[in-house]
This record gives structure tokens, C-alpha cells and sequence, in this order.
């Protein structure tokens, strides 16, 4: 059924963590030509048993890749990665597409998108994702894009491998602008379960009836049917994604805000429980430990 790899354009993949290894399995499992880098090499292993090809440096992506995909932690990283010492910036060229996967600042993400065309005629494509380790390993994340029209329908094929839900919401960082909001209502979601969940059990009911008692209700949510039975139960291994994360998306949204003129005071708020809860040592620990937050205060 899957045409061979000789047919399909090479790819290659920048960030092989949480979400950017099992989106990259995908990739290969669908027969593509892939080269990957991380900064830590040892991470690439899985993937270069599976075929994979190792690149030394992210400027080595770009030798043979019709398309480059990055999955990075943030802003910073992926300026460096794009723009530093050895960086994609270096070999990049004209025909060849970026596709940003990561979570970052909209106001960046156009800036450096303006500034890797100028110098080089390679065009950027803003992807961020929502559905977790879960959707990265199924193939059914949901894609919000921002770019050229011909430029996501261009990656549209190889994006069908990683994600059910691919939308172009607009120019490039419409697609940064749109995750923010996804997780402004995820986060407030985490948070408020988490308070549900404690105030359940300081009430003696059992909290791990909550998520099947709501399903199907206005209260229902992928997220309440994820972390409500993780927190009652205090499953908090294994880290399916970051406390640190959710943090930077808010902060990120924010900051949007404020220069927009756009008011956002429950994700603000968010914000705060969100740092408060990441300097009592949970940053790199999974948002179902929100409920520590309020299982160890005193009414």
C-alpha cells in the first residue's frame, strides 16, 4: 500500500524528546527518508535502529531534506538551532520548508521566519500540536497551522502521518497564536480538576468515580478523563508531558495579551498556580501533580 521510500521526500527531524521520537517513528514506519539530530545524541538511537540517518549538526539536516521539522522546548532553542553555530541557517535554500512543531512566542516566530527567507529563500510553516505522548504515538494529534497556503498543502501528505486534524489558521505564527489558546484552556482545565479532585476527597467522596461520573456531561473533557483518575489514584509516573510546559505556554499568552490589549486574567491567574506549583520542585514533573497543590494546603 505505502509507496516506496525512493518516491517520498526526504525529511529530517530536529528535537527527538517527549513528542518529537514517536512522531518521528511514525515518519519512518511510513517509509520516509529521515535524518535526525538531537543535542543529546544517545536519544536517537531508537530511531537510528529503526533507519534512521544521524546528523551531527542541525546544518546537516538540510543537505538532502525537502522538508525539516523541529520539535525544540522553546523560543530560544529554536533560534539557536536555526540561527547559531552550525545551525539550519547555514545550508538552508530556497525550495526547502521549515515546519516548526515546537510551542513558541507568535511575535518570534514571524520574526524569524522573515529572517530565514531573507537570508536563505527557505520558508517557515508554524505546526504546533495538541494531543500529547498519546496522539504523537497514534498518529492523531490535532496540527495548528500558520503559513503560505501552498506551503501546508505541500507538507499536508506527510503531516497525515503524525496528526487526524491539520488547520491552517492564517499567515505564519497563526498557528502559535492558536496553540496558545489551546493551552490557556487546557491549563485552567488542569488547575480546576485539580481542585476538584481534592476537594472531592477532603468531602469524602471518591475522587476516582469523578471522570466516569461526568462523562458525557457539559464537565466533560479529554482533560478531566486523563488526569482526574492520575490524580486520584497519585499516578504521576510516567511523565507524559511538563509541568515547565504548561508554565511557559501561559506566560507566553500573557505576554500576548498585554501586547495586544487583550485581557486574559484566569490564564494569568493560571499562570501563577502554575509557578507557584513549579518552585515547590514539580517543573519537570507531569501536570496530573497539580493536585498537590491543593491536597497540601490548609483550609
Amino acid at each position: 500500500m505505502s509507496a516506496s521510500s525512493t518516491s517520498l521526500p526526504a525529511l529530517a527531524f530536529a528535537g527527538i524528546g517527549l513528542m518529537g521520537l514517536p512522531m518521528s517513528r511514525r515518519l519512518l514506519a511510513a517509509g520516509y527518508p529521515l535524518k535526525v539530530w538531537n543535542r543529546s545524541l544517545d536519544k536517537c538511537l531508537p530511531l537510528l535502529e529503526q533507519g534512521a540517518e544521524r546528523a551531527l549538526t542541525p546544518s546537516e539536516l538540510c543537505e538532502d531534506a525537502a522538508v525539516v521539522m523541529l520539535c525544540l522546548a522553546n523560543t530560544e532553542v529554536v533560534r539557536e538551532v536555526v540561527f547559531g553555530p552550525g545551525g539550519i541557517v547555514e545550508t538552508a535554500r530556497s525550495g526547502q520548508l521549515l515546519v516548526d512543531f515546537s510551542s513558541l512566542e507568535p511575535a518570534a516566530t514571524r520574526e524569524m521566519a522573515a529572517e530565514l527567507e531573507a537570508r536563505t529563500g527557505m520558508r517557515w510553516v508554524d505546526a504546533p500540536v495538541s494531543g500529547g505522548t498519546p496522539g504523537a504515538a497514534s498518529g492523531t494529534l490535532t496540527i495548528m497551522a500558520g503559513g503560505r497556503e501552498e506551503d501546508i498543502e505541500r507538507v499536508r501528505p506527510v503531516l497525515a502521518h503524525l496528526g487526524s486534524q491539520l488547520t491552517r489558521m492564517g499567515e505564519v505564527g497563526a498557528g502559535q497564536v492558536t496553540k496558545l489558546c489551546n493551552q490557556m484552556i487546557v491549563a485552567c482545565n488542569a488547575l480546576v480538576i485539580a481542585e476538584v479532585v481534592a476537594l472531592a476527597e477532603k468531602s469524602g467522596v471518591d475522587a476516582n468515580l469523578l471522570a466516569p461520573a461526568l462523562s458525557g456531561g457539559f464537565a466533560d473533557s479529554k482533560p478531566l478523563q486523563i488526569l482526574a483518575p492520575q490524580m486520584a489514584a497519585s499516578q504521576f509516573e510516567p511523565v507524559k508531558w511538563h509541568v515547565r510546559t504548561l508554565l511557559k505556554d501561559l506566560d507566553g499568552a500573557v505576554k500576548l495579551s498585554r501586547e495586544i490589549g487583550s485581557a486574559t486574567p484566569l490564564s494569568g491567574l493560571a499562570a501563577q498556580l502554575m509557578r507557584l506549583h513549579g518552585s515547590q520542585g514539580y517543573l519537570e514533573h507531569d501536570p496530573a501533580t497539580l493536585v498537590q497543590l491543593y491536597r497540601d494546603s490548609e483550609a
